[in-house]
């Protein structure tokens, strides 16, 4: 088994640093996904990256959301529940919504649980859904830019849920409030 090390800014490569800095500047800590990401720029850059790039696709708040925590809820990931689950929050997404993710219960409009089942066909299938699949997204009016935004955020879940698994990423602080577990 190995240990993971989980770094500050003092001990992080050189080119993670900046990265860092700028976390504890916007969140006041470094967030142990971050910490351990770090070891590698690259991954950790590609991470932040694909962050933006989903919080800026045409998915509003509540779809962020769903897409999000549909992933982390569905690999298991003990770290991102409870982080997106603050994240909604800060985001003024509606509790309701949250809670029924985290337990796998319905969505509160027809159209939020075509999302949810699009993207948890995604995640089970590996991007093999069926045409019928497709077309159910279709009528619920997502169209293909929506297809390539679950792609993104797939890939972004994808990163920072498997890195949790391999560094058994504690839950930070600031996110114990929100505990999870299947």
């Amino acid at each position: 088994m190995s240990n993971f090390t989980f770094h500050t800014v003092d001990t992080a490569p050189a080119a993670s640093k900046p990265m860092l800095e700028g976390a504890v500047k916007q969140m006041g800590s470094v967030p142990g996904l971050y910490a351990v990401m770090s070891e590698s720029p690259e991954t950790l850059k590609a991470y932040q990256q694909l962050h933006q790039a989903f919080t800026s696709t045409s998915f509003d708040a509540e779809e962020l959301t769903v897409v999000w925590q549909t992933i982390n809820v569905e690999h298991e990931c003990t770290f991102c529940v409870p982080a997106h689950t603050a994240i909604a929050h800060s985001m003024k997404v509606d509790p309701a919504l949250t809670e029924a993710l985290r337990n796998q219960q319905p969505m509160p409009t027809a159209k939020l649980q075509a999302l949810h089942d699009f993207t948890l066909a995604m995640v089970r299938e590996r991007g093999n859904v069926s045409d019928e699949q497709i077309a159910a997204f279709f009528a619920a009016g997502y169209g293909q830019q929506q297809v390539m935004e679950v792609i993104l955020g797939l890939s972004q879940k994808v990163i920072s849920n498997y890195v949790n698994h391999v560094a058994k990423t504690p839950s930070d602080p600031l996110f114990e409030q929100f505990a999870w577990s299947k």
